[in-house]
């Protein structure tokens, strides 16, 4: 794959921007090519991904957010979009074992893509639960149609396509929590586990979000999951470089200050540096809360105002340790790619982080170990391993304070994966790094260190999200976790695709265009 050509240049009529070179933002950029616009993308990182970005430490590449490709195909749809051919630019490998849930008795579940095999583990774990499995996969299926394939690929900026779709949500009992459903189909408390932890991978407590989200559990059914040779950064590496080839450009290490407004439009940005980029659409791939709360923080705000934001309910934080091991490819061979360490608790873990903000002792642990697919990402003979615990964010009354409490959280960590997972860890450990909510917040600019923008409660959701055509100004689009249809890999996918629906072609472009990018007669056509 060619790394991508990084501009370093500023265009001096840019004729769209987006803030930020997350996957959301890049998949914005493309969109905003295919449709004949000259693109900058801006982003404070040194390198393109956001969230989905890479650190790599004496041989060890540490793929710092997401790690799994759940819907291959919105990302072959992006590239088709923009010509182009996503399985000539990345290489995904499709996981035979999704992930391996454990809990503290000894238990263990495997997840995978045969609905005979995952038939079987709930059989094994609980026999009578299996008619009550089968309905779910039926209650997944149809949820999926509606919420991911309907709603989750249109615009859903107009009350009207709200109130249309409102009798759907009461028949698929939509007020109904992702765990109140699994209970009403399993009885065993390790299956109803199963079943609705997926709203933790974006942000949501599973004991409040709306039934809607097991449509996850018809997504890996029917796509699988996958993992992208390289990271997710790879991705992300091959997005920029469909950037540039479309004639846009990244500019990194370089941070939007303030989204540029006149004659009550959105007209460009003005960077931390001074510069001013001028353009007639402007995309932010910045979290919703930053958008509103930073960077329009010089115009009046109707909708999402300080306080409006303020009572918004946000996802958990995350503790992510990021480390190397030394001489221990073979070891622990029953480790695989995925694995779910449960603790003692799982609804009152869930609390603690979601509604009471404490801080416990006790953790639940998402691991992932690449190397035993890519290579790539450890010296040889060596691992890498990427440990994530959901803790509270930073909005809380009585916030953590990770500079006193990382270190002992850490070493619970280690203590526990070296009890339950990985004996004799701390005999192998070699280069590491350590992300707080506080490193969310400082490194992203994510509100109060929040792992995945505004938490997807019902009321959080679809119309009632930070719109991807902004409420607060023309010429002003929102795509990422903060927006519709929401976080994860595919859903931050689906907002650029939604905002290819919302803005406007350049008049005259066509798909013969694209290599070089649209004649200067164009550059205000979308005013």
């Amino acid at each position: 794959m060619k790394s991508p050509s990084l501009g370093s240049a500023g265009l001096a009529q840019p004729e769209a921007i987006v803030i930020g070179a997350g996957l959301g933002g890049l998949s914005a950029a493309m969109r905003l090519g295919a449709k004949g616009y000259r693109v900058s993308v801006i982003d404070r990182l040194d390198m393109p991904g956001g969230r989905g970005s890479a650190i790599t430490k004496d041989g060890h590449r540490f793929d710092l957010g997401p790690t799994i490709v759940t819907v291959p195909q919105g990302l072959r749809e992006l590239w088709a979009a923009c010509g182009r051919d996503f399985d000539a630019d990345v290489t995904l490998r499709a996981l035979k074992t999704f992930y391996e849930i454990r809990w503290p008795d000894g238990s263990t579940f495997s997840a995978s893509q045969s609905t005979e095999a995952m038939r079987a583990e709930v059989a094994r774990l609980s026999p009578g639960d299996v008619a009550g499995y089968n309905k779910f996969l039926k209650d997944s299926e149809r949820r999926y149609w509606f919420g991911f394939e309907d709603l989750g690929r249109r615009p859903m900026n107009r009350l009207l396509d709200l109130i249309k779709v409102l009798p759907t949500f009461g028949w698929l009992r939509a007020d109904r929590s992702v765990y109140g459903h699994a209970a009403r189909r399993v009885k065993d408390e390790r299956l109803r586990m199963a079943l609705s932890f997926h709203p933790l991978f974006i942000g949501g407590d599973p004991f409040h979000v709306t039934s809607m989200y097991i449509l996850v559990s018809h997504l890996e059914k029917e796509f699988g999951v996958h993992y992208a040779m390289g990271g997710v950064a790879a991705i992300a590496a091959a997005m920029a470089q469909v950037v540039t080839d479309q004639g846009g450009q990244i500019l990194l290490n370089a941070e939007v200050d303030e989204i540029l407004v006149e004659k009550g439009r959105a007209t460009g940005v003005r960077l931390q540096d001074g510069r001013r980029l001028q353009a007639p659409v402007v995309v932010s791939n910045a979290d919703a809360g930053h958008t509103y709360d930073r960077l329009l923080r010089n115009h009046p705000r109707r909708r999402w105002t300080p306080a409006r934001l303020g009572r918004s309910r946000w996802s958990m934080g995350l503790f992510v340790w990021y480390f190397g091991t030394k001489g221990t490819a073979g070891k622990w061979a029953d480790v695989g790619h995925h694995t779910i360490l449960n603790g003692p608790r799982y609804k009152g873990l869930i609390n603690d982080i979601f509604i009471k903000g404490k801080l416990s002792q006790d953790m639940s642990l998402y691991v992932h170990r690449p190397s035993v697919t890519d290579p790539s990402v450890a010296p040889e003979g060596d691992d890498t391993f990427y440990v994530l615990s959901p803790v509270p964010h930073l909005g809380h009354d009585t916030p953590v304070d990770w500079k006193e409490m990382a270190a002992s959280y850490r070493q619970n960590m280690l203590n526990v994966l070296e009890d339950q997972l990985l004996p004799g860890l701390s005999q192998h450990l070699g280069p590491e790094l350590v992300f707080t909510p506080e490193d969310f917040r400082d490194r992203y600019l994510s509100p109060h260190g929040a792992g995945f923008s505004i938490e997807p409660r019902i009321l959080q959701s679809a119309w009632f999200r930070p719109h991807n055509v902004s409420e607060e100004l023309p010429g002003l689009y929102l795509v990422g976790a903060g927006t519709h249809p929401g976080a994860g890999v595919p859903g931050v996918i689906a907002s650029a695709e939604v905002l290819g629906k919302l803005v406007p072609d350049v008049p005259g472009y066509g798909r013969a265009a694209a290599d070089t990018g649209p004649s200067a007669d164009t550059r205000l056509a979308a005013e």
